[in-house]
């Protein structure tokens, strides 16, 4: 197994921290990107610390705010003077929202997807002209089975940003192959525990608004919706999953690595409809003549 240097982003919790922590375990070098470090994440800082001391990991927290054009390219400048490369992105970084669409202001639906992904532009343009430069290189991005499976009311803003972030990440796939940068999709599904998401999930600034769709017709369709979700999801669902699929993921052999992985206990249908769109993508592609443009090539 090789060595690599990883950056993940929105690592002081759930999927984050959890990943972060198994491939530091595995022998890779990690920089765990997270905000506020000397603030409110400091204890989860010490956490980590904590955790490379035990494991005899190498796991770095840093810096790492991804709504903040400088705060990126400090980090990922910071992370180049000490490795001199980076190996593996990993897109992880998200939040979610939960309450009627219309309740949520367009500036909320503006902030959401800055989090979402404008802040996967950010870590892209900040790293990957040092990975062409390397000629190899491999994004992970960490999407969401809300992008095409079943699609539960109330969580309109989360699934709409999430469904952008895949898109990017499924168009950034073909314009990095002939760079040597693979493309690795990891589509969890709605892990109600073990996580942060619902529990840290934004709610709608108009509380009139939401309010109406507390009465009348929807009575009660907010309460169903996550109780549903959870009831959904196995008793043995761990989310730790996820971050064991990234770390199976990085440590295979160039060339060898899955473009979607899904890990989705509650199996909500995301599977069978990415399967179809996935090779829809790839029958246009070998229409059009660019059907190279599906693989990763080795550089030199």
């Amino acid at each position: 197994m090789n060595k690599e240097v990883i950056v993940i982003t929105g690592a002081s919790s759930g999927f984050g921290a959890l990943t972060a922590r198994a491939l530091a375990k595995a022998g890779h070098v990690v920089y765990a990107g997270m905000r506020a470090i000397e603030g409110r994440n400091a204890p989860q800082v010490e956490a980590a610390r904590i955790f490379a001391a035990e494991h005899g990991a190498d796991l770095r927290p840093i810096e790492l705010d991804v709504i903040s054009d400088a705060s990126v390219e400090a980090a990922i400048a910071r992370i180049v003077a000490d490795q001199g490369r980076i190996d593996v992105i990993v897109h992880n970084a998200g939040h979610m929202s939960f309450g009627p669409a219309e309740a949520f202001t367009p500036e909320q639906l503006a902030e959401l997807y800055d989090v979402n992904v404008l802040s996967t532009q950010r870590v892209n343009r900040a790293a990957l002209p040092l990975m062409r430069e390397q000629g190899k290189g491999l994004v992970v991005w960490v999407s969401s089975s809300s992008t095409r499976g079943g699609t539960p009311p109330f969580l309109a803003p989360y699934f709409a940003a999430k469904a952008a972030m895949d898109s990017l990440a499924v168009s950034y796939a073909a314009e990095l192959t002939r760079w040597g940068i693979e493309t690795a999709i990891i589509v969890p599904g709605a892990f109600t525990r073990g996580t942060n998401h619902f529990a840290h999930s934004g709610a709608p600034a108009d509380a009139a608004r939401a309010g109406a769709y507390g009465e009348g017709p929807y009575r009660g369709v907010a309460e169903q919706a996550l109780k549903g979700l959870g009831a959904l999801e196995p008793a043995d669902a761990d989310a730790g999953a996820v971050a064991a699929a990234i770390v199976d993921i990085v440590n295979m052999p160039f060339g060898s690595r899955p473009f979607r992985t899904h890990i989705d206990p509650s199996q909500d249908g995301a599977e069978i409809v990415n399967g179809v769109a996935d090779r829809v993508r790839a029958e246009m592609y070998r229409n059009i003549g660019l059907q190279d443009l599906l693989k990763p090539h080795a550089i030199g």
